[in-house]
């Protein structure tokens, strides 16, 4: 999977394995990770590697950014119509799919898929299917991919790989590998984990619970952010991230900010690896929703380290 894209929904939510340590007080701010010189040289080959494989799946993945050609939300209906038919809720104008292909329904945490029409069908991996409950996912219908974003802010996206959109691609641009920005440190685990709203792009409030802090240091000064785990369907236990900006936001890098995922160190440390921050979905399609950094990781140093902005939308 390319760096750019979350294990879990491509924008939202890192999945970590490693259990949390409770804290009495903070830890100290941590100071880089102390690596031996011929680790760093393979660290950082492996680093560029992920970025080429992440400008290759942005430029011809049928799952790219650029795929995305429609978008529709749920908004107060639990259902919505597929189809090739005018008036239908998500129309896609295409002979293999019939005027009123299936219909999806939201279920709770799941979503329902049934098929409207006798010669209609839906893929869901490699199996042919006229109906289905399904968590967050994805479908086939014929050769659209068709996104079930929940976020408790359900909508469909479609994903198209004869989309436009993938004429618009110019690369990707991150600053220089720089392990000046790699850290490997503990959590200060909030005692009492309380839950907190954080605001999103498409205007919906969403709840996350506030896990704790990583204290470091940039240069000399001390900084800290906080990690939040979203709870939304499909987001597990362990599943927590970072989306912070810093003095870089609206200049070298996208204006909303960046997210972060965060690896299992061992020990009880995490890996903070600042090389691999990326920008959210939005920076490159407006047919997600993706969380706003809070106002706690609104830092003001510069973190010259991670994906600058490509400027494939201005907002």
């Amino acid at each position: 999977m390319p760096l750019h894209v979350s294990p879990l929904t491509a924008c939202c939510a890192f999945l970590l394995a490693a259990p949390l340590h409770a804290a009495d007080a903070a830890a100290p701010p941590a100071k880089p990770a102390s690596i031996a010189a011929a680790a760093r040289d393979s660290i950082a080959r492996a680093i560029d590697a992920e970025r080429e494989e992440t400008k290759e799946w942005l430029r011809s993945s049928p799952t790219s950014y650029l795929a995305t050609v429609q978008r529709r939300d749920f908004g107060e209906r639990t259902s919505l119509v597929v189809g090739r038919a005018e008036g239908v809720d998500v129309r896609i104008d295409d002979p293999e799919i019939a005027p009123r292909h299936l219909r999806v329904t939201v279920a709770g945490d799941s979503f329902g898929v049934e098929a409207l029409a006798p010669e209609a069908r839906f893929k869901v991996r490699d199996s042919s299917l006229t109906a289905a409950t399904l968590p967050p996912s994805s479908i086939k219908v014929g050769r659209f991919t068709l996104r079930l974003s929940h976020q408790r802010f359900p909508a469909l996206i479609v994903f198209d790989p004869k989309s436009p959109r993938y004429q618009e691609y110019k690369g990707m641009r991150w600053f220089p590998v720089d392990l000046a920005y790699r850290y490997e440190l503990p959590l200060t685990a909030n005692p009492a984990p309380d839950t907190v709203i954080i605001q999103s792009t498409r205007g919906n409030p969403r709840r996350a619970v506030r896990v704790g802090w990583f204290d470091f240091t940039v240069g000399k000064k001390p900084v800290r952010l906080e990690a939040t785990r979203l709870l939304e369907p499909g987001v597990g236990e362990g599943d927590f991230g970072l989306f912070f900006r810093d003095a870089t936001s609206g200049k070298e890098t996208y204006e909303l900010g960046r997210y972060l995922d965060v690896q299992p160190a061992g020990g009880g440390r995490w890996l903070l690896d600042f090389n691999n921050a990326y920008n959210p979905a939005c920076a490159y399609s407006d047919h997600y929703n993706c969380p706003i950094p809070p106002r706690a990781n609104r830092l003001g140093v510069a973190i010259r380290a991670g994906e600058m902005d490509s400027h494939y939308l201005q907002h």
